[in-house]
């Protein structure tokens, strides 16, 4: 009877532990950080500095993947590294694919315009969504509910950090909105076509991408087209990007005469990974379009 009593207990205590969760990117590491708060710390896969759409996970990381209780990333879309990955796994684990769920905000490449929901099925949709802070906000709540299926007994705490996740969202929201209404109209160019989310969100001006999407390798061609277009006198700054040549960037500014701006991180991959991160990258983003622009 007592063995009993002490097996029951066990197993108890074991499934009272906070799941070991592995993360993909940054924004995703920062917002799972601050949903698990003091019960525990994700682990980020994606090094600083790496691209996203192209990184080699190491054995320790693979071991990582194998030993956790839950994967949090966004998808296929945008990191098919750790798709294989996931597949390879001997070890069933939790698995949070935060783009496929209906309430994930999406819009096509090149469609700052298109309304809520109205996306292409022939996969063209961008996969940077968390550069929409409504988004972000929604997966507080999706990643406080997984864990609070996985560890029960912590679900309250899970909920309350959820509310403060989306209250420092918010505080970033709020920033980023103050630093980029004086220049919403004012037209730039980024690098790849990384930033609809953001553009849609802020209601910016943009004025083309010198890469068509995340596969494509401009050349001259591409900014020949550029400067040939008939919005190109209304271009107030064009932006590098931290994970691309910025000789392309900077052909195109001598050709049109316009400002380079800050190199855009639309993964935060130079950022200190933590629960301030996602907040940092999108006031950061603000910041370094509307000094620019305002400039």
């Amino acid at each position: 009877m007592r063995s009993m009593i002490a097996l029951l207990l066990t197993s108890s205590a074991a499934m009272a532990e906070v799941p070991r969760v592995v993360t993909d990117i940054p924004p995703v590491h920062s917002i799972v950080a601050m949903v698990m708060g003091d019960l525990g710390t994700p682990e980020l896969l994606l090094g600083k500095g790496a691209d996203e759409h192209d990184f080699q996970l190491k054995p320790s990381q693979m071991t990582s993947l194998a030993d956790a209780g839950l994967v949090v990333w966004v998808g296929p879309e945008l990191t098919p590294w750790l798709d294989s990955a996931l597949d390879a796994r001997s070890v069933e684990g939790a698995v949070l694919t935060l783009f496929d769920d209906v309430g994930t905000y999406k819009i096509n490449y090149f469609a700052g315009d298109v309304a809520r929901g109205d996306v292409n099925v022939e996969g063209s949709i961008d996969p940077h969504v968390w550069l929409d802070p409504s988004t972000g906000q929604w997966w507080t709540t999706l990643i406080a509910a997984e864990l609070s299926r996985l560890d029960p007994e912590n679900a309250a705490t899970y909920s309350a950090n959820a509310e403060a996740a989306k209250a420092r969202i918010a505080v970033a929201e709020d920033e980023a909105k103050a630093l980029l209404e004086p220049v919403k109209d004012l037209p730039f160019v980024t690098y790849h076509d990384a930033f609809g989310y953001f553009i849609n969100y802020f209601d910016l001006t943009p004025a083309g991408t010198i890469a068509l999407g995340d596969a494509a390798s401009p050349g001259a061609a591409r900014v020949s087209e550029i400067v040939n277009s008939d919005e190109t006198t209304a271009i107030f700054c064009v932006f590098p990007e931290t994970q691309h040549d910025p000789a392309m960037v900077e052909m195109l500014a001598e050709e049109v005469g316009v400002k380079i701006g800050a190199a855009l991180d639309p993964v935060g991959s130079t950022l200190e990974p933590g629960p301030d991160a996602y907040g940092t990258l999108i006031t950061g983003l603000a910041k370094s379009i509307a000094d620019c622009l305002a400039d």
